[in-house]
């Protein structure tokens, strides 16, 4: 033992097994100073803030009316920026008359593309005399919806005093801007999509005047194909034949059938998103063309997001019956026949190439000769999912 050895001033803190510890004054001292150094820093920052804010608390309305100034500097300082950096012109505001927007982008999308890519720039002609309503059909993710919120964001920005994404634009003074984008739910409401889609519906129709603009995103899907086509065509009558609110109207649909208003409604306008096919290649051209489209090639689009092949392929021939109007209400057992012989399968007419166009296009992209063994796996896989 070594107790002999301790110094005087060495106070006992434990005994061990094999050992004691100590502790001296000194170190004492200094715990005592870390264990509160915390509790005393934040006395002393509030003491220090509560002093800081007795020395200002006379300026506040100085310092207020400054933070204003300052924050409205910023955003304006911001506009310019980005209406300098992104080519944006200055537009014309009216009082009422035509909108016009000439070779307009979206004011997100075209700063977020990958590098390489450039955003599609479309015509945008709305009147309340002769294209009231602009019926917008094509393809799922040709750009229907895109095209909807680049009008009413140019719209936005144009009454909140900034340029805007286009190289002219002439835009009437609009007293609201409605729209029906999207779909949700309301769980605490115990409101469906469907509901929720018809009560946005209800404020607009209710509430849209000559001078608003509005804006309608699929309406009818949440519900049975010849209920929600009917409630579309009917909201597109009223929102056109409506006396004292003729609003601006863009309209996207999946509804083809719509496309027949055109013959009887004379402010309606058919539009659709073009796309084109080469080879083995297809091409979304983004761009807005006058007619409607009779096709949605949604059946492609799930084959490309990886829905089984017998899925695809029982979805196929579901469709050729639909489109040889072998289904109605009261004609459920055609469909329920299955064809046995894949030859007799009436294919939906595509813009997309057959799966080995994909494989070749996969192939040929790909850096066989310095793939690693886990890129090389991966190919593999992807390949195997194409088939």
């Amino acid at each position: 033992s070594n107790l002999d050895k301790v110094p005087e001033n060495y106070i006992r803190r434990q005994t061990l097994a094999n050992a004691e510890r100590y502790v001296t004054p000194e170190l004492k001292e200094q715990e005592e100073k870390v264990l509160h150094a915390e509790e005393r820093i934040g006395i002393l920052e509030l003491d220090l803030f509560q002093a800081l804010v007795d020395r200002i608390r006379p300026h506040y309305s100085v310092l207020q009316r400054n933070a204003a100034a300052l924050a409205r500097l910023d955003w304006l300082q911001s506009l310019a920026a980005v209406a300098q950096r992104q080519n944006w012109c200055c537009p014309e505001l009216v009082e009422s008359g035509e909108m016009h927007l000439h070779q307009a982008r979206h004011p997100v999308i075209e700063t977020v593309l990958p590098p390489g890519e450039t955003f599609v720039p479309n015509d945008v002609i709305l009147s309340s005399s002769r294209e009231q309503v602009l019926l917008i059909t094509g393809p799922n993710m040709a750009g229907k919806s895109t095209y909807l919120r680049m009008v009413g964001l140019i719209t936005l920005l144009a009454h909140m005093g900034s340029w805007v994404p286009a190289t002219r634009a002439t835009i009437p003074v609009r007293d609201q801007i409605f729209t029906r984008v999207g779909a949700s739910d309301n769980l605490a409401k115990g409101e469906s999509t469907f509901l929720v889609e018809m009560n946005e519906a209800a404020y607009i129709l209710n509430n849209a005047t000559s001078a608003s603009l509005v804006l309608l995103d699929e309406i009818g899907r949440g519900t049975s194909t010849f209920d929600g086509l009917s409630l579309a065509w009917a909201i597109t009558e009223y929102l056109h034949e409506r006396p004292g609110s003729q609003a601006l109207t863009l309209f996207a649909t999946h509804y083809h059938e719509l496309v027949d208003l055109e013959s009887s409604l004379v402010r309606l306008r058919n539009f659709n998103i073009r796309v084109k096919e080469f080879g083995d290649r297809v091409i979304f051209t983004r761009e807005v063309v006058p007619g409607g489209c009779s096709h949605s090639y949604g059946i492609e689009v799930a084959r490309m997001a990886g829905i089984p092949p017998t899925v695809i392929q029982r979805a196929r021939e579901v469709l050729s019956r639909l489109e040889a109007n072998e289904y109605t209400r009261d004609m459920t057992p055609s469909l329920q026949q299955r064809s046995l012989e894949p030859s007799r399968v009436a294919e939906q007419l595509t813009l997309f190439q057959s799966p080995d166009s994909d494989l070749r296009e996969l192939l040929r992209r790909a850096d066989l000769e310095n793939l690693t063994p886990l890129q090389a796996m991966s190919l593999l896989i992807e390949l195997r999912s194409l088939l």
